[in-house]
Order: C-alpha cells, then structure tokens, then sequence
C-alpha cells in the first residue's frame, strides 16, 4: 500500500476495527484515519474520527475529501445463529457492493476485506485456500458473495489491490464472542463438552490478525486471498487447558451425549420463540460440535511469523483486561 494519506475502515467500530485503527494511529502513516460504522465503538481510538454512517447506504465519496484512501471493510453482520437469514445478504452484500463503489468513485486503489472461514461450511478434514468453497450459512454464503462483489472491482482496473482474509475464530479483548462466553463458563465451572472433547476450532489472536492483513496488504499483489488462522489446529480441550492455565480455572472434566444436549435445549428454544431470549439453541450445540479444520497455507507460504501462540496469547488478553479476567 502507498501513497493514500488516509485509511477509511467500514465497520472499525468493533472488535477488530478497534484493533486495527489502534495500529494504523501507532503506525503514523496516515494523516488521517476514520472509522465508519454504525455501532458505539467498542473502545474510543485517540486519533480516530469516527463517522456514523449504515454501508447499506450509499457512501458519500465526500467522505474521503475528494482523495483515495487505504479502505479495510470490516462491516458485517455475522453473529450466527442470530439474525434473520435475509439480513445477512442485505448487510454484507448490500455493504460490499456500497464501499466498492466508494473506492471507485474516490479513485481509491487498495482495498483490504475481511471475509470468513464460513465459505468453507464445518470440516473434520483440513481445509486450505485451494479447498472448493461449501457454505451451508446464510452468513458464510453472503460473506461468499461479498467476496466476489469486491474480486469484479479489483478486475476492472490494472492497478486495483485487492486482499481477502478469511478468518477462523477470532478472539482478544474486546471480543464479547465466543471465546469470552467460553471464560465466563470455565469461571463458573458451567463448561460440558458437546459429545467430544477433540473438535478442532481453528482460531488466531486479533493482534495477529491485523499484523497479517497489513503484511499481506503490503505485497503488493492484485489479488491475494488468504485464510487466517495458527497452523495449530486447537482442539476445544486445548483451548479449555489454555484458559485454565492463564487464568487459573478447573479444567473441564464432563462430556454429554450431543443427543442429550439437544434434548436439554429444548425448554430453551421454547422461550425464545415467546420472545424471552438466552442464546441457547441446537444451532450453537452444532457449531461446538462439528470441527472448523483450517489451514492458513498462504499465509505461511509467504512468510509471516505469528507473534503469539494460544498460551501467550491469552495471558496479554487477561493482563490487558480491566473488568474481568478476559473482557
């Protein structure tokens, strides 16, 4: 990336627009950073403008001053399950066809997009970039689509850059997902494996994953999709004795049958269809069951070196932490 003097994130109002932003201000490399969003921010940047704006609108080229910029999108929706399905293709198709446009209107030549490990569906196998995209979500067929809305505008110019990542489980302070609600039940000794202890959920510290993006970015190259994540493929008792040793938490000791769980969900989904909601459902048993098995091939390939591991990873996200142990 070179020349734009400004960084415009869509969606920097969140979990990873706010990590992002405290780097693109500590990396002075731009004269001006703005994030727009809809959301309050999860933690107010110094040396943000922060912009209240909904991607499902078109964007003002104004808002850049009538200069390109370095645009990340980051705006989604993507708590899944959540959300009605039709939300998610209004959102983040809606959205990509929108901060296309912007850039292409601003002149603006280098975009970064965060996508989602979604496109691939769950996997026991391991899964690289060369893997045939399977989504079996609205929200990881919607990020899909964005994908492909944003590769037409990097085709239509020469010197358009264009990088995807596609992140798996993401996790770090400010997260308030589902490594968060995972510390919250090994706090309380609340945890049950769902019918296994070796599901393997890929994941990757949030400081990493802004490290890669602009690293990536910095190549230089048309085009570049990549999957980020750590090349080991934890599984979720590793990340329970990972939390366990940084926080110092009984390790979880219980599995149920997932047929049992399902069962006990039950009442659960009974009160949320009366409108009294707990979050608990078969979806979100499914999803702690079934593996999210992937690689981060090019990411390797190309030469980036993680900075963090689970163990040291989790230790600066409690250290970081004011509220509690991991907020």
């Amino acid at each position: 990336m070179s020349n734009p003097t400004q960084a415009i994130v869509f969606g920097g109002a969140g979990f990873i627009g706010t990590h992002l932003m405290t780097r693109l201000v500590g990396s002075r490399s731009y004269n001006r950073i703005v994030s727009v969003d809809i959301g309050k921010p999860r933690a107010q940047v110094d040396g943000v403008e922060y912009v209240h704006h909904d991607v499902r609108e078109p964007i003002d080229p104004k808002l850049g001053g009538g200069m390109p910029a370095d645009i990340f999108n980051l705006a989604a929706i993507h708590v899944t399950p959540g959300h009605p399905e039709g939300d998610y293709y209004y959102t983040n198709v809606l959205g990509a066809v929108n901060v296309c446009r912007f850039a292409r209107e601003t002149g603006s030549r280098n975009v970064i997009f965060t996508s989602s490990i979604s496109i691939y569906g769950p996997t026991e196998a391991p899964l690289d970039e060369d893997a045939t995209p399977a989504p079996v979500s609205a929200y990881g067929r919607s990020k899909f689509s964005a994908e492909a809305i944003h590769r037409l505008w990097q085709s239509e110019a020469p010197d358009r850059r264009l990088t995807i990542v596609r992140p798996a489980v993401i996790y770090g302070r400010y997260e308030r997902g589902n490594f968060t609600r995972l510390s919250r039940l090994l706090e309380r000794r609340a945890f049950i494996y769902p019918g296994r202890t070796d599901t393997i959920k890929s994941c990757g510290y949030v400081k990493d994953l802004v490290s890669s993006m602009l690293f990536m970015a910095l190549r230089n190259d048309s085009l570049s999709i990549y999957n980020f994540c750590y090349e080991h493929r934890y599984t979720i008792s590793e990340i329970c004795s990972a939390f366990s040793q940084a926080a110092d938490y009984a390790k979880p000791t219980i599995t149920i049958p997932i047929w049992l769980m399902n069962l006990a969900v039950l009442p659960f989904e009974i009160l949320h269809a009366v409108g009294i909601k707990s979050g608990i459902n078969r979806d979100r048993i499914r999803k702690l069951w079934f593996s999210t098995n992937i690689l981060p091939k090019r990411l390797v390939a190309s030469g980036f070196r993680f900075d963090y591991d689970l163990a040291s990873s989790l230790a600066e996200w409690k250290q970081e932490s004011s509220i509690k142990d991991f907020d």
